[in-house]
């Protein structure tokens, strides 16, 4: 039973790698790393108990190797009691483990060249034999520190990062081949095993080379966990060394004299049962079995799982079309349906998708329209623009040849139609704004899968929709234009809310009493709400009176004499009582005014907006794209897969059959 566990893992990872997808679970394996010196290939070969593993100088090993290990059970007649087969050539069997060696070579630089580069694409090689124990090994690359010949630059970093890439994963145990004659501290493989598991939990200390250390040294402060602990521990192993293999001695001899080794050197002898290669298979063995039991409801639920996620993902692929265009119609009538349904209900705020992390669809409308548009309004001051001595300007202007007697309504309405002028630049700003959004949710729509299984629909709906959009801006912009013009074309002085000139007048008239008549608490007019800057009347008298005055102060006056006035004659000099109280009532009225346009606008820019925009797209929208694609000549073009979705339904197939398999050997050993 519990060889048959491992077994198991093998048959998981067979499944997978048979119909060449990536395996999506964690299964649990043996991964063996350790520096180019350490001694890997010499502890795998003798677990094995055969020479198969490429060997030289350099990095040999360039490409991760998965071997399955496993005694040979239901043996069929007529065959081999020990052979190998490559998973890249099934039913191939191996016999001669030297053809696997130079396959291993053969398979390696068809994918890595002769370059000493390294590839992540495992090779996967499967070797039955009645004298091993089942076991899963991972062979990787040994850790190198400078790049040799044509090896590139960052050599060092790509074997790294391979290795990282198996010992992360949790159900990974971790076989760290360590010369022992060499400071443990320094060992490459346990420092990288130490990185993804510094408790020690997963990993297992191998330590090679035993018979050349220095006379008197020993491990047993090592094995007895002085040093750098390990919870799995380690095991003292004595390989063949490079005299041996090419004197050709065997493996067997090597192992005979491992273990005389053990049994007759003093540090070792009373613990030689736990030393040596064979301790070290069964110790994997019983490692491996105990972890796989515990991981296997993880594993059937995972594989579960994963079984699920891709069958939803072939569901939304949906199935490859069939000929006619009676369902190529259908389809593409289905999909206008569906797009300005879900146009709509994102508009509305209906969608199933609300977000609760940001606004989106008609809420980003309506805060352009209550936020962006009406505070940009309503920040707008007639009077950053509009100074004193432009009203005076206006309002001499205004009166012509003859001093005015009242306060001129003429310059009054110049001044405000030029500010209300000013709200159109805001208000076309609000039609492009309410724009984007429409685009924003109609690039929304498209990101969605279905979309990317047909691009040549993609991109046409998209054309079709940004079109209607940019045809109804121009009505859209022609509304909101012409709702600014009947404001500044027709000033409505009889609205309600309109403060009329008399009750102006009287309010300035009021500000300026006060100005110059404070309170007997305030006799300076420092408390004074308004024109406290007002000059008295005996200061105006002593002053000239306007700009005509103010100008002919600066000449030279001589008697009966008279200049013609300057070509540009502009306003200036201080402001006389009545010019000041004209200009403030001006002032006045045009906020007032203003005022009233501004909430106007803002109430009724929107509403234009949403008439000829949004309403439109929400009504006529499914119109348009019917007249524009719904047509038989048109239809193979727009249903053309893309590539990426026919490859995709090929891997999901792939994986869904890979993943059923891996769902019936589970359960045949771990049951429902």
């Amino acid at each position: 039973m519990d060889a048959a566990l491992i077994r198991t893992v093998n048959k998981l990872q067979d499944s997978f790698a048979t119909v060449g997808v990536h395996n999506p679970v964690d299964l649990p394996q043996i991964v063996v790393i350790g520096s180019q010196s350490s001694g890997k290939s010499s502890v795998l070969e003798n677990i094995v108990g055969r020479d198969f593993l490429p060997r030289g100088s350099g990095i040999v090993t360039r490409r991760p190797l998965l071997v399955p290990i496993s005694a040979s059970v239901d043996k069929k007649e007529n065959e081999p009691e020990e052979w190998g087969e490559f998973l890249h050539q099934p039913g191939v069997k191996y016999t001669d483990f030297n053809l696997i060696r130079e396959e291993i070579e053969r398979d390696t630089e068809l994918k890595t060249g002769k370059n000493a580069g390294i590839s992540p694409l495992p090779i996967n090689l499967r070797i039955y034999s009645p004298n091993v124990l089942t076991l899963t090994l991972v062979d990787l690359p040994g850790l190198t520190k400078l790049p040799v010949g044509d090896q590139p630059k960052d050599i060092e970093k790509q074997i790294r990062d391979m290795i990282l890439k198996y010992i992360s994963k949790p159900n990974s145990i971790i076989l760290a081949v360590t010369a022992a004659n060499v400071d443990l501290a320094n060992s490459d493989g346990l420092r990288l095993a130490r990185d993804v598991d510094p408790e020690g939990a997963r990993t297992i200390g191998v330590l090679t080379k035993i018979d050349l250390m220095d006379s008197g040294t020993d491990v047993v402060d090592i094995l007895a966990g002085r040093v750098i602990p390990l919870r799995l521990g380690y095991v003292p192993v004595v390989n063949r060394g490079q005299r041996d293999i090419d004197t050709k001695k065997t493996i067997n001899k090597s192992l005979e004299a491992e273990k005389a080794f053990f049994e007759n050197h003093p540090a070792y002898r009373s613990k030689a049962q736990y030393c040596g290669t064979p301790y070290l298979a069964r110790k994997l063995n019983m490692i491996l079995m105990h972890h796989i039991r515990n991981t296997l409801p993880e594993i059937k639920a995972k594989i579960q799982a994963a079984l699920a996620k891709y069958q939803a993902e072939l569901a939304s692929l949906g199935d490859v079309l069939g000929e006619g265009a009676g369902s190529q119609a259908s389809i593409v009538l289905n999909i206008i349906t569906e797009f300005t349904t879900e146009f709509r209900t994102i508009i509305d705020g209906n969608s199933a998708d609300l977000s609760t992390f940001e606004l989106s669809g008609g809420a980003r409308i309506s805060f352009v329209f209550h936020e962006l548009y009406a505070q940009g309004v309503k920040s707008l001051d007639p009077f950053d623009q509009v100074k004193d001595v432009d009203i005076r300007t206006i309002l001499y202007n205004s009166s012509g040849s003859s001093p005015a007697l009242f306060v001129g309504t003429t310059a009054f309405e110049v001044i405000i139609k030029q500010q209300i002028r000013r709200l159109e630049d805001p208000s076309l700003r609000c039609v492009q704004l309410v724009y984007d959004e429409l685009a924003r949710i109609l690039t929304q729509l498209l990101s969605k899968s279905l979309f990317k299984r047909f691009p040549q629909l993609k991109d046409r709906f998209y054309q079709v929709v940004i079109n209607f959009f940019r045809k109804q801006l121009l009505p859209t912009n022609k509304l909101v234009q012409d709702l600014i013009n009947m404001e500044s074309c027709y000033i409505n002085t009889g609205h309600p809310d309109f403060l009329n000139g008399h009750k102006a007048m009287a309010v300035i008239h009021d500000r300026f009493n006060q100005a110059k008549n404070p309170p007997p608490n305030d006799p300076k007019g420092r408390n004074s709400s308004a024109l406290n800057n007002v000059p008295n009347s005996l200061e105006i008298e002593n002053q000239n009176s306007g700009f005509f005055g103010s100008f002919f102060s600066n000449k030279k006056k001589k008697a009966g004499v008279m200049e013609p006035p300057p070509a540009v004659l502009k306003a200036s000099g201080t402001l006389s009582e009545r010019e000041q109280i004209e200009t403030e009532v001006i002032k006045l009225l045009i906020q007032s005014y203003f005022n009233i346009v501004k909430r106007t606008v803002v109430d009724t820019v929107p509403k234009a907006i949403m008439l000829n925009l949004v309403n439109m797209s929400k009504e006529e929208l499914q119109r348009e794209l019917l007249q524009e694609l719904y047509k038989t000549e048109v239809l193979d073009e727009l249903l053309k897969e893309s590539e990426f979705t026919q490859n995709r339904r090929k891997e999901c197939r792939k994986m869904i059959e890979a993943l059923q398999k891996a769902d019936e050997i589970v359960g045949s050993v771990a049951g429902p």
